[in-house]
C-alpha cells in the first residue's frame, strides 16, 4: 500500500485518535467504536485529540493505562491562546486568509485552498490565527471579496452581519489547528471535517501517516445539517465551501481511507479520494457480548436505542407508529437512548408530536439503558428511522441478539442487513409502518429473520476480525518494512453510525 504525499513512516507503534463531539467525553456508536480499537490493542499506545464544545465536558471512558494523553479542543469555549499578529506577519497572515476566503468562494481559485489552509495552520501554531480572526480586518477581507464581480454570491447581496456571522464560524471551525500536532506514529481521524486538521498539520510539518475512518460521509452531514441552518446563503456558501474543499483535501492527503460501507467509498471517490487510497471497512461486535435475546415482549412493542437527534428522525418513526396503532391498539413504542445537551427542544418536539397524534400514553422515552441488550429485547422488532448513517452499531448490535429489523435505506444498512431485516424508504411513515405490522403478524417469520441475522453478524461482523485487521493497518502506516496489509476475505468493520449530529461544527 503507498503511503503517498510526502508523509513519512516510522517504526513508532503510537496512534493519535482525532475525534469530534465522541470519544472520550461522550457516549455513542463512535465513542463505542473508539473505545473497542483501544481496548483490543493493549501493545499499542495511544493518545487522543477531542475537538468538544466547551472544554469543560468531563472523560465518560474509563481509559486504560495505554491511552498516554487527552486533549480537549474547545470549539465554543474560550478561544486558544495567542495575541494578534503584527506588521509584515499581519500582512502575510491577510494574504493567506484573502486566498483562503477566494479559494471557498470562486471555483478557478480552488487550487489555492491548501497552502492558505497550511498557512494558518503556522499561524495558529504561533497563537495568532484565532486572535487575528476575531479582529476587523478578518471581516473587511471577507467583505470586500464576496463584492467581487463574477462572484455568485455577490448576487445573493451579503451583509455585514454575513460576514461578521461567517468569520465567527470559520474561526471556530479552525480552532483544532492550535492544538499540538503529533510528531510521530500514526493520525487516525475517526471522522472527517475538523477533526482532522491536526491530522493534516502532522502530515504537513512531520510526515505522520493520515488515516482517515469517516463514520458515515461528514460532508453529506453537514449538506443536510445546513439546509435548516439559520444562516442567509451567504454565511452557507463559505462554511460548505470550506467543508467541502477540507474534505477533498483529507482525502488527497491520507494514507488510507477506511469507510464503513460502500455507499460512503462512492461519497469519497466522488469528493476526489483516490480509489487505490480507499478500503472499505466493516464494523464488528462481540456475538458472545450480544446473545440471542430470548422471548419476546407480550405486548406489540416497536423499541428504537441510539442517540436523541434530528438525524435518527424520530418524527418519522412516531408518525409509523401511530399508523401501526391503528391497526395495533395494544402496540407500544419504546425509544432507548440518552438526550445530548443541546437536543432537549427537539425531544420534546418528539413528545409534542407524539401527544398531538394521541400516542403520548404508547411512546415512552426510556433514556439511557445500562445494559443496550435490554434495549433490543424490550422490541418483538427493532426499528431504525435514520435519515443518513454509516454502518450502525444499532443494527448489527440488535441482529446479534437475534432480534428482526425494520430500517431505513441509507448508508451501509442494506450491506448490513442483506435479507434478514426489512428496509425502507427514509422519511416515508407509511413504509416503515407496513414493515412493522408485516412482522408484528407474523411470528414465524420474525422468528426466522432474528436466526439469520445473528447468524450473518456471526460469519461476518465480529469484533476480533475487526481488532486484527486495524492493528495490521496501525503497524503497516508506521513501519515501511512490513509492507502492504494481508485482508481476511471479508474485511470486517466499519464505522458506526454516522453521528453526524455528534459534529461541533455548525
Amino acid at each position: 500500500m503507498p503511503v503517498p504525499h510526502g508523509a513519512r513512516r516510522t517504526a513508532a507503534t503510537r496512534v493519535t485518535l482525532l475525534t469530534e463531539g465522541t470519544y472520550p467525553h461522550s457516549h455513542g456508536g463512535v465513542s463505542v467504536w473508539c473505545d473497542q480499537l483501544v481496548q483490543g490493542m493493549p501493545d499499542l499506545a495511544f493518545d487522543v485529540i477531542a475537538v468538544t464544545g466547551t472544554g469543560r465536558e468531563p472523560v465518560v471512558w474509563e481509559l486504560p493505562a495505554h491511552v498516554t494523553g487527552v486533549l480537549s479542543v474547545p470549539m465554543w469555549g474560550a478561544p486558544p491562546e495567542g495575541r494578534p499578529p503584527r506588521g509584515r506577519a499581519r500582512n502575510q497572515l491577510a494574504a493567506a486568509y484573502e486566498r483562503f476566503l477566494t479559494a471557498l468562494l470562486d471555483p478557478r481559485a480552488e487550487d489555492g485552498f491548501a497552502p492558505a489552509l497550511y498557512a494558518l495552520a503556522r499561524a495558529a501554531a504561533d497563537g495568532t490565527l484565532s486572535p487575528f480572526l476575531r479582529g476587523d480586518r478578518a471581516v473587511a477581507i471577507l467583505t470586500a471579496l464576496w463584492n467581487r464581480p463574477g462572484l455568485a454570491v455577490r448576487e445573493a447581496r451579503p451583509t455585514l452581519h454575513d460576514a461578521l456571522t461567517a468569520t465567527a464560524l470559520l474561526e471556530h471551525a479552525l480552532r483544532p489547528l492550535a492544538a499540538p500536532a503529533p510528531e510521530s506514529g500514526v493520525a487516525h481521524a475517526v471522522s472527517g471535517g475538523v477533526a482532522v486538521l491536526p491530522g493534516l498539520a502532522a502530515l504537513e510539518n512531520h510526515g505522520v501517516p493520515l488515516l482517515l475512518t469517516e463514520h458515515g460521509v461528514y460532508l453529506r452531514e453537514r449538506y443536510l445539517g445546513y439546509r435548516t441552518a439559520p444562516y442567509r446563503w451567504p454565511v452557507k456558501a463559505v462554511i460548505l465551501g470550506f467543508f467541502r474543499l477540507l474534505a477533498r483535501e483529507s482525502y488527497r492527503r491520507a494514507a488510507l481511507i477506511t469507510p464503513g460501507n460502500r455507499y460512503n467509498r462512492l461519497w469519497e471517490e466522488e469528493g476526489g479520494a483516490a480509489p487505490e487510497s480507499i478500503r472499505t471497512v466493516y464494523n464488528g461486535v462481540d456475538p458472545a457480548a450480544f446473545p440471542a435475546a430470548g422471548p419476546e415482549p407480550d405486548t406489540p412493542t416497536l423499541s428504537w436505542a441510539g442517540r436523541v437527534d434530528p438525524i435518527k428522525d424520530l418524527e418519522t418513526l412516531i408518525r409509523a407508529f401511530a399508523l401501526v396503532r391503528a391497526r395495533l391498539p395494544q402496540a407500544r413504542l419504546r425509544l432507548f437512548g440518552g438526550t445530548p445537551r443541546g437536543g432537549e427542544a427537539y425531544r420534546e418536539r418528539c413528545e409534542a408530536l407524539a401527544a398531538e397524534l394521541g400516542h403520548s400514553d404508547a411512546v415512552t422515552f426510556e433514556g439511557r439503558v445500562d445494559d443496550i441488550k435490554d434495549a433490543y429485547a424490550a422490541g418483538n422488532v427493532v426499528m431504525l428511522s435514520s435519515i443518513s448513517e454509516g454502518f450502525p452499531f444499532t443494527l448489527i448490535e440488535a441482529m446479534s441478539c437475534g432480534r428482526a429489523t425494520v430500517s431505513t435505506d441509507v448508508g451501509g444498512v442494506r450491506e448490513a442487513v442483506g435479507d434478514t431485516g426489512l428496509v425502507v424508504p427514509p422519511r416515508d411513515p407509511q413504509a416503515m409502518a407496513g414493515a412493522a405490522l408485516e412482522l408484528l403478524g407474523d411470528p414465524g417469520r420474525r422468528r426466522a429473520m432474528g436466526e439469520a441475522a445473528r447468524l450473518r453478524v456471526i460469519e461476518q461482523f465480529t469484533l476480533r476480525q475487526t481488532i486484527d485487521t486495524f492493528r495490521s493497518v496501525y503497524l503497516e502506516l508506521a513501519d515501511p518494512k512490513r509492507g502492504p496489509t494481508v485482508m481476511p476475505p471479508r474485511v470486517t468493520m466499519a464505522a458506526p453510525a454516522v453521528d453526524g449530529a455528534e459534529s461541533l461544527a455548525l
